[in-house]
């Protein structure tokens, strides 16, 4: 996607530096900035504080985490315990399990001195793949927006946190259609909830701006509202984990958008590459839930009218502040879901008849 002009991606490994640089997703949407990472240490920073977010994204950093590792020393012992230094960082995700796993058994029968090289090029290619995912992600889902266009002039389609190409390598999950639709002409807004206390609709207005796709930002308490009175013609989010039987974790907040999309009988569209699909994970009940800071909620980042940037504390520490992450949405609310292979329903012969091969799981 591009950034004032530039065809731009969100994480990059430096040529001969043995390095990669991501953007700063914490800075956003007020400053862009660049950081180098070239320790594990520092890659695992970067994900556990989310400056590199989005489950897609978080699996290809957690490979050049393990790539950086192997550079300073690339026996068994670094190769384990990079891989659960990075395990640690966030639980809900399953593309960091999932990319840490296939490195693992990409890497654990080399020599030492064959790991790093190799480490370096899956790293690379897993990135590679997400694009082409994310592309093909794109194709899917804009024929049921196309459908959708050909029966009404303009769509108004909401989304839910950032399942845009900032949550992956490029293109995006659930933004990816809408991209691909506003590429090809059709007249699409979007509806963009805040989605506290991490606010990352804040960074879907950011992207979708640059690619100047109209937006608006609203309350995360408002959507309902504008599905009930008929605004909204479809709700497209992404995923964090998708369980075996199509339940859905995601952004805390989804399930409520699902239930009132139900109500205002407006379609729910999930989109996730494979790798966020856990065949392993039966349901959505055994999918763990991560608690985060309380400092999220009583702590409000932004810029003052001086354009310095800091914080604001909204409440007293003394208050008890509960900050689930995620929610699940039950497969039964999901209209649709939306992966690299197509389109299909939310359920495990669905999802089965587009990966046979996860019969093997």
């Amino acid at each position: 996607m591009l950034i004032n002009g530039t065809p731009t991606r969100t994480i990059q490994p430096v040529a001969d530096a043995r390095a990669v640089d991501i953007i700063d997703q914490t800075a956003l949407p007020h400053v862009y900035r660049i950081l180098r990472l070239r320790t594990l240490a520092e890659v695992a920073h970067a994900i556990r504080n989310m400056q590199v977010r989005g489950a897609p994204l978080i699996g290809v950093a957690a490979a050049y985490g393990v790539a950086l590792a192997l550079t300073q020393r690339a026996d068994d012992a670094t190769l384990a315990a990079a891989i659960e230094t990075l395990a640690a960082t966030r639980p809900t995700a399953v593309n960091l399990r999932w990319a840490l796993a296939r490195l693992q058994a990409v890497l654990q029968t080399l020599p030492p001195s064959a790991r790093a090289d190799a480490a370096w090029r899956e790293a690379g290619t897993l990135a590679e793949e997400d694009v082409q995912q994310c592309r093909r992600i794109a194709a899917h889902g804009l024929q049921l927006l196309r459908a959708g266009g050909e029966q009404k002039g303009r769509l108004e389609i909401m989304t839910h946190c950032n399942a845009g190409w900032l949550a992956t390598v490029d293109y995006g999950t659930a933004l990816a259609p809408v991209y691909a639709a506003f590429d090809a002409g059709i007249d699409v807004h979007v509806w963009v909830s805040e989605t506290r206390p991490r606010n990352q609709g804040l960074l879907t207005a950011w992207e979708l701006g640059r690619h100047g796709v109209p937006r608006t930002l609203i309350a995360d308490n408002a959507a309902g509202l504008l599905l009930q009175s008929g605004h909204i013609d479809a709700v497209m989010v992404g995923a964090d984990r998708v369980a075996a039987n199509g339940d859905v974790a995601n952004k805390i907040g989804t399930y409520l958008k699902a239930l009132a999309a139900r109500a205002a009988a407006v379609p729910f569209y999930v989109a996730a590459p494979h790798s966020t699909i856990d065949f392993a994970c039966p349901n959505g009940a055994a999918i763990p839930i991560e608690e985060r800071d309380a400092d999220e909620l009583r702590i409000v980042w932004g810029c003052d009218t001086a354009g310095r940037s800091g914080c604001l504390r909204q409440v007293t520490s003394d208050v008890a502040v509960a900050n689930p992450a995620f929610d699940v949405t039950p497969a039964s609310l999901v209209s649709a879901l939306i992966s690299e292979r197509g389109v299909c329903a939310a359920s495990s012969d669905a999802l089965l008849a587009l990966y046979p091969e996860a019969r093997h799981v």
